[in-house]
């Protein structure tokens, strides 16, 4: 019994514990994204000024992704929206996904983010995780076999390759990875961008991506969880270079590597080794990161554990510390609060569609 088909079936029994990841529970998340997508403001621009001329709303600059607060959340959105409608295409909210992909992904639309990206002073736009998070969503696309995301992603495809482009020209020079919990953190764009490469078929991005995952973390040693989490952590630095370097380590070598990495990793015992990080204002933008890092902990403590050989012994813990995880992380995805809401589907949906891990091998 492999650790894939472990890990498998923990998640069933996780989602039995907590609810089951059906139509309902879907439904709920579709909602907070089809209700922020097309939604102008608030919005939180990180826009170069050239000249007067650039002074202009939202949904001018970049007509595709211009809801949801900021550029990377409207783009995970419609990720949202194409996963879930791409899972449970019988269900109610199904409809109004496609009518808001239709809506947003449309040649003219990506043309003028296209023509954003090339502005003058606008190379680091959204790099590395927007760009990331817009590849993941080119390649749910690519994926899903259904007339109109093709149509989708054909639209998508001159923006899909400018990101690309951008990224392949920054991470030669990128002389060291950034260590943050927010979104300039180099790991886990490298999982996203190895994901979308290979379900692409873009083997040379692929190559360097994974290249650039080993010169960055591959002699790390020592890390401890216990400088974790910064108080406005949505990711974990530790965690996510674990989950991207098992994506490309043999499972052997992953977990020699991350004997090194992690020696904290217990051997036995349950769910106490890492508690889920506490929110203490959810309607403070910054501080409700918080929530999302509960949830991306989840799926990276996932990531980590299928990534091991069979029967190792720090399975279980991480597979534990996962579900404590994984229960506090969705608790906190209400919509109760714009500042949470705009985005924390996303993550939910990430972790609970099991967007990141291997597929189980067949039976």
């Amino acid at each position: 019994m492999g650790v894939t088909f472990v890990l498998a079936s923990f998640l069933a029994l996780t989602c039995a514990a907590g609810g089951e990841f059906d139509e309902a529970a879907a439904e709920r998340f579709a909602k907070l994204a089809l209700d922020c997508v097309h939604r102008e403001y608030p919005n939180k621009i990180a826009h170069v000024l050239n000249g007067d001329g650039d002074v202009r709303p939202p949904r001018e600059l970049t007509p595709a992704f211009f809801g949801c607060y900021d550029w990377h959340s409207a783009v995970h959105a419609h990720w949202l929206l194409a996963r879930l409608a791409r899972t449970f295409p019988g269900a109610p909210f199904a409809p109004r996904a496609r009518a808001a992909l239709a809506r947003s992904l449309t040649p003219q639309n990506v043309a003028a983010e296209v023509a954003y990206f090339s502005g003058a002073g606008r190379g680091p736009f959204e790099r590395p995780y927007g760009l990331a998070w817009l590849l993941q969503l080119a390649a749910e696309l690519r994926e899903w076999d259904d007339a109109d995301a093709r149509v989708w992603s054909a639209a998508l495809l001159p923006l899909e390759d400018a990101a690309a482009a951008r990224l392949a020209e920054w991470l030669p020079k990128l002389s060291n990875p950034v260590r943050t919990g927010e979104h300039s953190q180099t790991a886990f764009a490298l999982g996203l961008i190895l994901d979308w490469a290979h379900a692409a078929g873009r083997e040379e991005l692929a190559a360097l991506a994974a290249a650039r995952a080993r010169d960055y973390y591959l002699e790390d040693r020592g890390w401890s969880l216990a400088f974790e989490p910064g108080g406005e952590d949505f990711l974990s630095p530790g965690l996510a270079e674990a989950d991207v370097l098992r994506r490309v380590l043999e499972p052997a070598q992953f977990a020699a590597w991350l004997g090194r990495f992690l020696p904290e990793l217990p051997l036995q015992g349950g769910a106490g080794w890492l508690e889920p990080a506490v929110v203490t204002d959810r309607t403070d933008g910054k501080l409700v990161h918080l929530d999302g890092l509960n949830l991306s902990r989840a799926w990276m403590l996932e990531g980590i554990a299928s990534g091991l050989p069979v029967r190792d012994p720090r399975v279980p813990c991480l597979l534990e510390a996962a579900r404590a995880h994984r229960a506090a992380g969705l608790t906190a995805v209400t919509g109760e609060h714009y500042e949470g809401g705009h985005w924390l589907g996303s993550f939910a949906t990430y972790l609970v569609t099991g967007r990141g891990l291997p597929p189980p091998p067949p039976r």
